[in-house]
């Protein structure tokens, strides 16, 4: 009886042997199930992960390399030039244009005015029948114009002589002009332009200089 129950109790190596690879087994499977679980939850894998970085794919690159963007910012300034160029020319040919209005007819009262203002001494004996008025810019092609408006104020007909200064911002004279109406009947009025060819800056201010009726 005693040998009997000292077999039960203490199994033999073979069998412990036996039972511990089956636990063995048996962990590795429930191990596997656990994974399985975790990576094909719902038969979408969400969190796959790879042990080797991919490369980017730089075939899809849309964007611009700093070259290319230096290439543009200098085809803008170039396009910029050109337009403030092509801008100036034509404000220039509309300048020229607006004083070949002028006729040949007025260049001629113009010089006559010259002549007779250059022994006038003081401001002359009409300064009381001559006004200016301003022409807006728009219209002359970026020049500054005046219109000098002359009155026949007499009662016989006369011609008329005017002098216009035109003086920068510290008021020194930088241009002078010389427009003339001949032949003015009593209560006529002429209306020649004093156009000056400086710069819009710095701005210029004009005066009336002289005028002479004769």
């Amino acid at each position: 009886m005693s040998a009997d129950v000292s077999q039960a109790k203490d199994p033999s190596p073979r069998r412990r042997t036996a039972a511990s690879v089956v636990g063995l087994v048996l962990a590795a499977v429930s191990a596997a199930a656990l994974v399985s679980c975790s990576t094909d939850s719902d038969g979408d894998d969400t969190s796959s992960f790879s042990p080797t970085p991919t490369a980017a794919d730089t075939a899809s690159f849309s964007g611009t390399s700093p070259s290319a963007l230096a290439s543009i910012g200098e085809s803008v300034k170039a396009s910029a030039k050109e337009a403030a160029s092509a801008a100036a020319s034509s404000a220039s040919a509309r300048a020229s244009a607006f004083e070949a209005s002028v006729s040949a007819e007025a260049a001629r009262a113009n010089e006559a005015a010259q002549k007779e203002l250059a022994d006038v001494e003081g401001r002359g004996n009409a300064t009381a029948d001559v006004s200016m008025t301003g022409l807006p810019r728009a219209e002359t092609g970026g020049l500054l114009a005046l219109v000098v408006n002359i009155t026949n104020r007499t009662d016989e007909t006369a011609s008329y002589a005017v002098q216009v200064d035109f003086r920068d911002p510290d008021g020194k004279v930088v241009e002078t002009r010389f427009v003339g109406a001949q032949n003015l009947e009593p209560g006529d009025k002429a209306q020649p332009l004093a156009i000056s060819r400086k710069p819009a800056e710095p701005k210029l201010t004009a005066e009336i200089a002289k005028a002479q009726r004769y």
